[in-house]
């Protein structure tokens, strides 16, 4: 590193000197030559592999990235001194970044905080200039720290506009008292998280500085949010309409501002925050629910009551949305047995697997997988009730057999209500039953007479392969 400055006198000195992980060495500091100009030249030696294979490469890339990292240097009254980035005879000037960056000029603010007084300034930059809004944290005219303005205020979310096209907002904050109490390393500032309620009016804690600064930016940017609060309330509403009826009845009881969404979320993010929601009011119905049964003999009655009302209708609420959910999962799973069931493109069908693991998965007892991920529904819908159901495996490995036959029937399903004869099925629900179920593909050119080719042939014959010397508890 090479740097001339002008010294005591007005002379002008020049310091080189080596800085690597172990510090300054190999300082020399000498009269400049004649006719020296202030300026320093940084010059990136031994660049580490790891680093270099990733580093930013072009000229004009790298002029942008310090300019992002001074920008503060450039907005700040007094602004910066000139700054060229050269490259094998190219040149380029950060007031010219400064000049395409810009997307409007910067608007001076201040906001007072118990007494003490804080200079803000608005800034609003193109959209490939930084990657998100923020707030920006300085002390003796330098940046110490930024934070992330999104989910701060509602309605920024991504990009935002104007008459000009998109930008991103970053709102810079400046005040003597920063000045006191920033760390010596310039990397954070010893103020308080929090203060007792008995000082709160006189104390200055950082959530004081940092709620006051988001308000204003919120009032700065109103005009600008507006056009995402309104997509964002019509994202959600869409999407609970047509897509997730279950959150319709609990919508009410979410905070407006909860539900001030990116309106350029995903399906499955969007459906996670509302289940979050969900979730919460879950917990409090539960925990009312466990104070509601235990009132206290000091109780008021009148307020007993309506406390007993509001639990009741949040009960309500969410018996109304575990219908829907129930509901819409139906749909979902015929609009999918539907598309399966279609004459493909090239004029065959689906194969059994695809449809047998929509009823039920396969190699599996219904012991072994969560009941949601069954929909014996489709079949019939007494099939939820059995003693014992397998997909897919052998009759030798059923625990209702002792049968010794590796014949695997697609579904089979044993329902015994404590009677030990299996009868045929008639109009009236019968007293035990074994249900197997055998899924074929249709305009099959394979269908033949015998067991092993004939789907009915090859049901019967399950039952008698598990008959022979199996089932003996329901003979």
């Amino acid at each position: 590193m090479v740097s001339t400055f002008k010294s005591e006198g007005d002379t002008f000195k020049t310091r080189k000197f080596n800085f690597d992980k172990s510090g300054v060495s190999k300082e020399v500091v000498k009269d400049a030559d004649t006719g020296a100009a202030c300026e320093t030249i940084i010059h990136l030696d031994d660049f580490a592999a790891r680093y270099r294979d990733h580093s930013l490469k072009t000229l004009n890339a790298i002029a942008e990235s310090i300019f992002e990292h001074c920008l503060w240097y450039f907005v700040r009254q007094g602004g910066a001194p000139t700054i060229a980035v050269f490259d094998e005879g190219e040149s380029v000037s950060l007031d010219d970044i400064l000049d395409q960056q810009m997307h409007a000029k910067a608007v001076p603010d201040n906001v007072v905080v118990n007494g003490t007084s804080f200079e803000l300034l608005h800034v609003k930059l193109r959209t490939n200039s930084l990657s998100t809004h923020a707030i920006a944290f300085c002390a003796d005219n330098r940046l110490v720290t930024e934070e992330k303005l999104v989910g701060k205020i509602p309605g920024l979310h991504g990009r935002i506009s104007d008459s000009n096209g998109d930008f991103v907002y970053e709102c810079y904050v400046s005040s003597p008292f920063l000045d006191e109490y920033a760390r010596p390393e310039r990397t954070g500032f010893d103020i308080s998280e929090n203060v007792d309620a008995m000082f709160e009016k006189s104390e200055i804690t950082l959530p004081q500085i940092r709620a006051a600064v988001v308000e204003k930016a919120a009032a700065h940017l109103t005009d600008y949010v507006a056009d995402n609060l309104r997509r964002s309330k019509e994202r959600v509403e869409k999407f609970v309409s047509q897509r997730a009826p279950r959150y319709r009845p609990i919508m009410s009881r979410i905070p407006e501002g909860n539900l001030n969404v990116d309106p350029d979320i995903s399906d499955k993010d969007l459906d996670l925050t509302l289940h979050k929601h969900l979730v919460e009011i879950e917990s409090q119905l539960l925990a009312e629910g466990h104070d509601i049964m235990a009132p206290t003999v000091t109780t008021n009655y009148e307020e007993y009551r309506k406390r007993l009302e509001e639990y009741l209708s949040k009960a309500e609420d969410l018996k109304m949305s575990d219908l829907a959910n129930y509901v819409s999962h139906r749909k979902v799973i015929i609009d999918l047995l539907e598309m399966a069931i279609k004459r493909q493109p090239d004029g065959k069908y689906a194969r059994e697997d695809l449809i047998h693991g929509l009823i039920m998965p396969m190699q599996k007892s219904s012991s072994e997988v969560l009941f949601d991920s069954c929909n014996l529904w489709l079949v019939d819908e007494r099939l939820a009730f059995h003693n014992y159901l397998a997909s897919d495996k052998t009759l030798a490995s059923m625990p209702i057999t002792k049968s010794e036959d590796t014949k695997e029937p697609d579904i089979c399903a044993l329902n015994v209500f404590d009677n030990p004869i299996l009868v045929a099925e008639g109009a009236k629900l019968p007293m035990a039953s074994i249900v197997v179920v055998e899924i074929k593909r249709p305009m099959r050119n394979d269908a033949e007479a015998g067991e092993v080719d004939d789907p009915v042939e090859q049901a019967i014959g399950y039952l008698h392969a598990g008959n022979r010397q199996c089932f003996d508890e329901t003979e």
